[in-house]
């Protein structure tokens, strides 16, 4: 393993993968090669017929992230021309977490802030511990959010929720992250790390295919809401289900009042 892979690196127990980001001295922030290897990481889980899960945490207990290395602005983003550059490592990997396949979970305890919140904004489920803090401060350093990372945040917390996030440039406490849909869950500190994996177990034990469906159909959804010019493909979605040996094994299983073991064909 490299020094860039030990920042970011995969760990799998049985159907979960969970990505690591190894900088606590940093607060987990995330360089210009992480986020290359991000993306790298996030092709070889998609590319995975054993995973199911993917939990996204930060090492250490005190962040879950606090986003781009500040450090290396002047390298990589002191000028629009390297900012362009730079954010095609940055849109590439939290690109790639969004578009996986798989349901993603971001297990958050401490700062998830700037480039971390973001990236957590990527994720299906976002869980955090009691205590921690959010936010997006990139005014206090004069720079802008992206349209991409703007309409996941957006999708999350609507217009009035973001104006509160961007334009007072506050750290939210996690009972403030939680009212406004920011996170999905907040737990007690000491639980948090029981509550995403036992969340994890649950999600990877059904039915594989409807969770990447499902997730098809949201984006859909999210990007034509009215629905207007779908595909074929798009249009039979919600009933190829019914064609897989999933549903089969899903009937039996509730008959016969027993576990289904769902094999994702």
């Amino acid at each position: 393993m490299t020094e860039q892979q030990s920042r970011l690196y995969l760990e799998q127990q049985g159907p979960i993968a969970t990505i690591v980001i190894n900088r606590p001295g940093q607060r987990n922030a995330i360089s210009y090669d992480m986020w290359l290897e991000l993306k790298r990481l996030a092709g070889e889980i998609r590319a995975s017929e054993e995973i199911r899960v993917v939990v996204i945490r930060g090492a250490g207990a005190e962040a879950f992230s606090a986003g781009a290395d500040i450090t290396e602005f002047d390298e990589r983003r002191n000028n629009s021309s390297q900012a362009r550059a730079y954010s095609e490592a940055f849109d590439g990997a939290l690109d790639a977490v969004w578009e996986l396949d798989k349901p993603t979970i971001s297990m958050i305890r401490g700062f998830c802030v700037g480039g971390g919140l973001e990236l957590a904004c990527c994720t299906d489920l976002r869980i955090a511990a009691e205590g921690s803090r959010f936010g997006i401060p990139t005014a206090r350093l004069g720079v802008l959010v992206g349209y991409r990372e703007m309409r996941r945040l957006l999708q999350l917390v609507g217009p009035g929720g973001a104006a509160e996030i961007l334009l007072s440039a506050r750290i939210l406490s996690g009972e403030e992250a939680l009212r406004i849909g920011l996170i999905t869950r907040l737990v007690p500190a000491d639980r948090l790390e029981t509550e995403v994996y036992r969340a994890a177990q649950d999600i990877a034990e059904m039915a594989p295919l409807i969770h990447r469906w499902h997730k098809q159909i949201i984006r859909t959804v999210l990007l034509n809401p009215k629905l207007e010019g779908l595909t074929s493909e798009q249009e039979a979605l919600p009933f190829a289900c019914f064609d897989t040996e999933d549903f089969q094994e899903g009937k039996r299983a509730f008959l016969e009042k027993r576990k289904p073991n769902f094999r994702g064909r």
